[in-house]
């Protein structure tokens, strides 16, 4: 059943939050009230924000290949950045199977969202480290018999953002990409950033809704419905403005 849980995770574009209405109108802004007062948000990219968009779509577009090096050597990081006090035993094992991959062989998992979703595990562990312990332990509340594998969960919270963001089209279609890309223009790894939000919010609803593993798709959409709320706040101009920020440690 693991390997049915990529299929499962299947969500419209459509459930994003603001309004598309704008789409294809020749806009070079909108409005949106912010803080009391009303913001521009610009569709035309600065420099910046056009330069670390391509960075991040080109970062989106590789596929993990098990045969290169500098994809090999990211794995092994994971692992000791994960379990610093045990010997990986080869890059096929049993052993990865208690981080949650669905088999011996990691590799085959990233398929859905390629080699950005490891480095956005990657970048959970070393930047969050007892937030990423925390949530791969299953330490907090009351957990699920069935509980959901950690390592492909964090691939579909990957794949999640991708759908969310919508950066792969050549036109901004939501607010969220907007907003996104300002973000973006302060800080080049906002997209880690909002992913590390990302997967304490989805432990959080796993929780809150005593979800089992049958339940991951659907507390993977309240999971994005949540982001995009947050994103959407007056107050939220930074990543780390977003109220579910305070849950990483």
């Amino acid at each position: 059943m693991l390997g049915q849980l990529v299929l499962w995770v299947k969500i419209a574009n459509e459930a994003s939050c603001g309004s598309p209405r704008w789409i294809g109108r020749g806009l070079s802004c909108v409005c949106i009230k912010r803080k009391g007062a009303y913001e521009r948000i610009c569709m035309n990219l600065t420099p910046v924000q056009e330069e670390r968009l391509q960075r991040l779509k080109h970062r989106m577009k590789v596929y993990f290949d098990p045969s290169r090096r500098d994809h090999q050597e990211a794995l092994k990081a994971l692992w000791h950045a994960t379990y610093p006090d045990q010997e990986l035993q080869g890059l096929v094992s049993e052993q990865w199977k208690d981080m949650g991959w669905q088999g011996r062989d990691p590799s085959t998992d990233f398929r859905g969202a390629g080699f950005i979703s490891l480095e956005n595990l990657l970048f959970f562990a070393k930047t969050f480290s007892a937030s990423f312990q925390r949530l791969l332990k299953k330490q907090c509340g009351n957990r699920a018999t069935w509980e959901y594998p950690f390592a492909v969960a964090g691939v579909n919270i990957t794949f999640m953002i991708m759908q969310m963001l919508d950066l792969q089209s050549t036109k901004p279609r939501t607010f969220i990409r907007a907003i996104f890309l300002q973000m973006l223009s302060e800080d080049e790894w906002a997209f880690d950033l909002l992913y590390c939000v990302a997967f304490v919010v989805m432990d959080k609803q796993w929780l809150d809704k005593n979800a089992s593993y049958m339940d991951f798709n659907e507390v993977l959409k309240s999971t994005r419905t949540q982001l995009e709320r947050e994103l959407m706040l007056d107050d939220v101009m930074r990543i780390e403005d977003m109220p579910s920020y305070s849950l990483l440690c």
